[in-house]
């Protein structure tokens, strides 16, 4: 901490009125919002009562602190002058999750000890009867007491969450450790319950009648909701021009602000999408039920019909709220199978009135976006199937079809036309921003591209166009996913935002997510502010959430992030459990990042990532290359580089941690005239690493996210 924030005494008495301005805390709870409270770490409740709630504001902006419950934090406090109330902006974590360690139970004979689910975090012992009924692989939370035997942590358990053994262990994991709300309290559900199906014709409805228009939903083959809808046809004033509808399920009619519904779904965010489960941001009966968009059933929606001319640039656009009736439920392939000359019993009645005109159209915008030239990269899908049992049966990578192009442009432009009519209409919004990338991590990203004799041009405005040359000059090489990775990279993390900075990936000046108001509170946002802006009837944005937006967009930038570490930490799990029973075996693999403490490499086939310690490389000291992103023998030059394909032996697997170990079978290659550091790691000799204990933590898994986040 720095000198003077932090004084050194034990629990001084802290009185109300007498705060710090800067002082430790440790959040504690939740408000009925879904905000963090949190009581000074130094309060004593004997001589000073009982410790004041401090509200800890939404963190702002890409680089703010994002603090969660559990945690003790350095905070900068404030007091309301009018009610008194004190809030707080976190200036730094000091310790996560202070108090409470999740892990597994490793029982072994009497010896019994925590495997932390956090890859940093050491071994906890456990005394006997400090279990607290706990068995062997049970989802623990201990309280860390003092060191105990063999220099391990002791820890007490203070709550058993399931077992490692049931089914949906690694994503049951990764909720509990990220506190993602994954129950519905009660009154959500008893709201949801009661909530009425929308009737054409009653009180309050002023929705246009769609139903005779043959709209159809394409999603994944197993979508259990069903929240976007397409048509379009030929514009015949316009030569090779095309109408285009996007219909999005109408989730602003139902869930209205200030309802249990909506203060639920404000502190979820958005749904979270696991291999084996899927926590919803709203209650099955709202997502999967009265707002999916369900072949051949009446259902609200917000519907936006688009004009493009034959360049595929939009012309106009126009936003309704409609009653419609899907016309047909379609699965991807099952559509892109019809397109390309197989049509089944369900498409063939449907190839000339619909799905020809909805291609021709994609071929159209796509004539626009290839014009406005976004960011295009290249990067594989992993998708882990399982076993019926819950544990890994293989890892595929989807063939991406023109489909899922199609229905991408649809909603892109969808989304570019809410930005843009709510920006007219002058009504507060939530953007979906994307700023270009930082000075830092074009000059990183430069270093690296100058290894591979690659070049990223200096001056003038920078375009995503000049990243897509790059892209297409490694395009079919063995370096193409390598050189799409670090791109990624290199770019700004998409976020949300009241302000509009632009959306530099996809190259537009204004962008808004609209089209999946089921499972992100952004998108229900900007429908409700399409409602309240174009007077389309109840459910539109209330003055008391436009003075939120702020608050809002960080909060759910935060759970998106929390969401997607979720995700990833659940693949890593999910994927060390399939690979531990694999120790000793081979694998062919790239190097995906190098530092002075070893390699990071990728799996071929599974994607899974792992770590190299520098003792496991060779048996010669390793020189870093910075620059060149490089571990260097010192003595005979070999070199192993960023990008490299190698050969590596797994040697340990942590399943609960999500962590892999190997070390390297290749040999280095010949450096090249690469420049050596001055810095120069020595090693402990291979052989006394490999009569060691195990090591407990390993490298940050990359993962293999769910989809695509525009």
């Amino acid at each position: 901490a720095e000198e003077g924030l932090i004084e050194k005494s034990g629990k001084r008495i802290i009185r109300h009125g007498d705060l710090p301005r800067v002082s430790v805390l440790d959040i504690v709870a939740r408000d009925s919002g879904g905000g963090l409270l949190a009581h000074p770490s130094a309060w004593d409740e004997e001589t000073g009562g009982k410790a004041p709630a401090i509200s800890i504001r939404p963190p702002k902006g890409r680089s703010a602190v994002v603090a969660g419950l559990g945690d003790r934090v350095l905070a900068r406090i404030e007091r309301d002058s009018e009610d008194g109330r004190y809030n707080a902006r976190v200036i730094k974590i000091i310790d996560k999750r202070k108090d409470a360690v999740l892990g597994v139970v490793r029982i072994d004979g009497d010896h019994a000890r925590l495997l932390p689910v956090q890859k940093r975090q050491e071994e906890i012992d456990l005394e006997p009867d400090m279990l607290g009924g706990a068995k062997h692989q049970d989802l623990v939370e201990v309280q860390v007491s003092k060191i105990g035997r063999h220099g391990l942590k002791r820890g007490k358990v203070i709550r058993v969450i399931g077992s490692l053994a049931s089914e949906k262990a690694a994503s049951m994991i990764a909720i509990h450790a990220n506190g993602i709300p994954h129950i519905f309290p009660d009154a959500v559900l008893d709201e949801a319950a009661r909530t009425v199906a929308i009737r054409p014709g009653g009180k309050g409805v002023k929705h246009e009648d769609w139903r005779d228009v043959p709209l159809i939903t394409i999603d994944p083959a197993d979508a259990k909701d069903h929240d976007d809808a397409v048509f379009a046809h030929a514009d015949p004033g316009n030569p090779g021009g095309f109408v285009a509808i996007v219909a999005i399920a109408d989730v602003s009619w139902y869930v209205r602000h200030g309802s249990a519904m909506d203060r639920e779904a404000l502190m979820r965010g958005n749904s979270v999408y696991f291999p084996d489960r899927v926590v919803p941001m709203l209650p099955e009966r709202i997502s999967n039920d009265l707002c999916s968009l369900r072949e051949g059933e009446d259902r609200p929606a917000l519907a936006v019909k688009m004009w493009f001319n034959a360049d595929g640039r939009k012309a106009r656009h126009s936003f309704h709220r409609v009653i419609m009736r899907s016309h047909a439920k379609l699965a991807y392939q099952q559509a892109q199978t019809a397109i390309d000359g197989s049509a089944d019993e369900k498409t063939a009645p449907l190839l000339e009135s619909v799905l020809k005109p909805l291609w021709d159209a994609y071929h159209c915008l796509k004539r626009g976006r290839d014009a406005r030239e976004p960011l295009d990269l290249d990067l594989p899908e992993r998708r882990i199937i399982l076993k019926a049992d819950g544990t890994v049966d293989r890892v595929i990578v989807p063939e991406r079809l023109d489909a899922h192009r199609l229905i991408e442009e649809f909603m892109i432009q969808a989304n570019v036309a809410a930005a843009e009519t709510l920006e007219h209409k002058r009504q507060p919004l939530i953007y979906r921003v994307h700023d270009q990338p930082s000075l830092d991590k074009l000059e990183s990203l430069r270093e690296f591209l100058k290894s591979l004799n690659l070049s990223l041009s200096r001056g003038g405005n920078l375009r995503p166009s000049m990243f897509n040359g790059i892209l297409a000059s490694v395009a079919g090489s063995d370096r193409e996913e390598l050189v799409n990775q670090v791109v990624l990279r290199s770019q700004s993390q998409a976020v949300y935002s009241p302000d509009n900075l632009g959306h530099f990936g996809l190259n537009l000046m204004r962008y808004a997510h609209f089209t999946s108001p089921i499972r992100r509170y952004a998108d229900l946002i900007v429908h409700r502010a399409l409602v309240a802006a174009l007077g389309l009837g109840e459910g539109g944005l209330e003055r008391e959430q436009e003075g939120m937006l702020e608050e809002i967009a960080a909060d759910i930038s935060m759970t998106e992030r929390r969401a997607m570490q979720a995700e990833r930490e659940t693949i890593d799990r999910l994927i060390a459990m399939h690979l531990s029973e694999q120790i000793g075996k081979r694998f062919s693999g790239r190097i995906n990042g190098v530092s002075r403490a070893g390699l990071f490499v990728t799996l071929a086939g599974t994607g899974a990532d792992g770590f190299i310690p520098i003792s496991m490389v060779s048996d010669e000291y390793q020189i870093f290359d910075e620059a060149n992103y490089a571990l260097v023998g010192d003595e005979t030059g070999l070199t192993y580089q960023m990008g490299q394909t190698v050969e590596v032996r797994l040697v340990e697997a942590a399943p609960v941690a999500g962590a892999l170990r190997f070390e390297m079978i290749s040999p280095g290659k010949p450096s090249k005239g690469l420049q050596r550091s001055a810095r120069t790691n020595k090693p402990a000799g291979r052989r006394g690493l490999r009569g060691g204990p195990a090591r407990r933590h390993g490298p940050q898994g990359r993962g293999t996210g769910k989809g695509r986040r525009k």
